[in-house]
């Protein structure tokens, strides 16, 4: 027993010989929700700290070329460099798929650090205000994969297994599916309630450390039920390249912890 998949067309509007793909809508999608929540955080403060609205404005800009090219990059060096090296046309195809979740990470946390020192603003703060936003993008990111049809998982008998069309004959997870739940909504509502919290709001960093947290953890748990990349498989047997890459993002949040933390005893310390 195993559900259909819902073969749904990959290119949601024709016209022409000009084709719009889910997977570009869905960026688009994930973009806007993510300048409309960034901006909804700032005025929870009433735009009295920086980064404000106007700042957020002017930064989306460097945050989408950083997710764009950091991901497609992280993809192809991570994941796929020999094929690339053969076929190089084939890196400007984004609509095929080949995006990596931690080569985007990387390009906006060196966005981030490059922002908040040209623009004289807290660097803490902007990456927290980036994390309550990007949980909205990996949501309509994976039902696109999920549309596509790429990313499956591994052959399960669970009543909810799914044959996919690039996955041969067998059920799969639907692990695009788990991910949009976990990585999306669920990381969303954790870091958006945090948000909401005036005191860890004025504790820059430890939204970025849930961000992290959840994220490292929901990949981590995921990956063991998601089918590894053909071309690189299992290092040593029993790891795949996205959980290795998850493993410098649980340093990061214990890192962050313990600076919120620190932060906070030295400001009870102060004399009065």
């Amino acid at each position: 027993m195993a559900l259909e998949f819902p073969h749904i067309d990959p290119i949601a509007i024709q016209l022409g010989p000009f084709a719009i793909h889910w997977y570009a809508l869905a960026y688009l999608a994930g973009f806007l929700s993510g300048w409309w929540i960034v901006k909804y955080i700032c005025r929870l403060d009433k735009n009295e700290h920086r980064p404000n609205s106007e700042d957020m404005d002017d930064f989306m800009t460097w945050a989408i070329l950083a997710i764009l090219l950091g991901g497609r990059l992280g993809y192809i060096l991570f994941y796929n460099l020999p094929h690339y090296i053969d076929n190089p046309l084939d890196v400007i195809k984004l609509w095929q798929g080949g995006m990596a979740f931690h080569g985007g990470l990387i390009g906006v946390v060196s966005v981030i650090i490059i922002y908040a020192y040209v623009k004289k603003v807290s660097l803490l703060r902007l990456a927290d205000l980036f994390a309550v936003a990007a949980p909205v993008g990996f949501f309509f990111g994976r039902i696109a994969n999920f549309i596509n049809g790429e990313l499956y998982g591994r052959v399960t008998d669970s009543p909810w297994g799914m044959v996919f069309p690039k996955g041969g004959l067998l059920p799969r997870h639907p692990s695009q599916l788990y991910e949009a739940v976990l990585e999306g909504l669920v990381m969303f509502a954790v870091l958006f309630a945090m948000a909401h919290k005036e005191k860890i709001r004025n504790s820059p960093g430890l939204i970025s450390a849930g961000f992290m947290g959840i994220y490292g953890a929901s990949r981590f748990l995921i990956e063991y039920v998601r089918e590894p990349d053909e071309q690189l498989g299992l290092f040593f047997g029993f790891i795949s390249m996205g959980q290795m890459l998850c493993i410098p993002m649980f340093i990061a949040c214990a890192l962050l912890i313990a600076h919120a933390y620190r932060q906070k005893k030295l400001t009870h310390e102060q004399p009065v």
